[in-house]
């Protein structure tokens, strides 16, 4: 379970770390509007809400509330602890991956718009409530948030969590949702699977060498999905796990118990 901030009955109930990279869950009385810096967030029938702060989210933020009998806001200041981030020296990457031909770019572009478009749904589902799982065992071999340099040459913050396992280990949901990309061979992360969990925050797979499921597909925690891979911009199989909330690209491991 992840660490609980409680406050009083008028107040919400949340979930999660208050530091860069966090998704945070959270539960006020059905009714309620809720907005993050002065921005709306959807909140289901139930009062269940979610938000998430990025890599290098601002450390000072507000989260405001209105309950439904009520004309005034409440509001909350959150403050957020720093991360420091590791760096990736990483080496033996193909240079068709470091510095791609400009041939490739077009599919590159389509790709991405591909990926972003499926993290843009909004559902009305709230998968997103239940405690997340491991969707694969392995060793850990990369974390959320390192700054990574291919061949010497720097480029993006890595935004997920990397277990390393052989190709052909199974690959299972964290978490209840609905298949909304499953792709057998993009550039840059080969086997591509996004799992929609609800209220804008997605799960995304990367590197698969077999995908089990199809677009449109509902799918329960604990099912397999797919299979670890060497697929894409990689050096040796392993499963890239990422988590969004729409845009905002969070920490997995600060949503499950990471082996020892």
């Amino acid at each position: 379970m992840l660490p609980l901030a409680i406050f009083a009955q008028t107040q919400p109930i949340l979930e999660g770390d208050f530091t860069q990279g966090s998704l945070v869950r959270g539960k006020l009385d059905t009714g309620a509007k809720v907005f993050l810096n002065d921005k709306a967030i959807k909140v289901s029938k139930k009062g269940h809400f979610v938000f998430g702060f990025g890599r290098d989210a601002a450390l000072t933020q507000t989260l405001s509330w209105q309950l439904a009998d009520e004309t005034k806001q409440q509001t909350l200041q959150i403050t957020l602890s720093k991360r420091e981030y590791k760096i990736d020296k990483i080496t033996g990457v193909s240079q068709k991956y470091v510095s791609p031909a400009t041939e490739v770019l077009e599919r590159i572009r389509k790709e991405n718009s591909a990926i972003a478009n499926a993290r843009a749904v909004f559902t009305n589902s709230i998968d997103f409530t239940q405690d997340f799982i491991l969707p694969a065992e392995g060793r850990i071999s990369g974390v959320y948030g390192s700054q990574r340099y291919f061949n010497g040459e720097p480029r993006r913050p890595h935004f997920g969590l990397d277990i390393a396992n052989i190709t052909g280990t199974p690959v299972i949901a964290p978490a209840a949702g609905i298949v909304r990309l499953a792709h057998d061979d993009m550039y840059y992360s080969g086997g591509t699977l996004i799992l929609d969990h609800g209220f804008g925050v997605s799960s995304t797979f990367i590197h698969l060498s077999k995908i089990h499921v199809q677009e449109g597909e509902k799918i329960e925690q604990g099912k397999l999905i797919a299979e670890i891979g060497a697929t894409g911009r990689v050096t040796g199989p392993h499963l890239d796990w990422r988590i969004n909330w729409f845009r905002e690209r969070l920490d997995p491991a600060l949503l499950v118990t990471l082996p020892q």
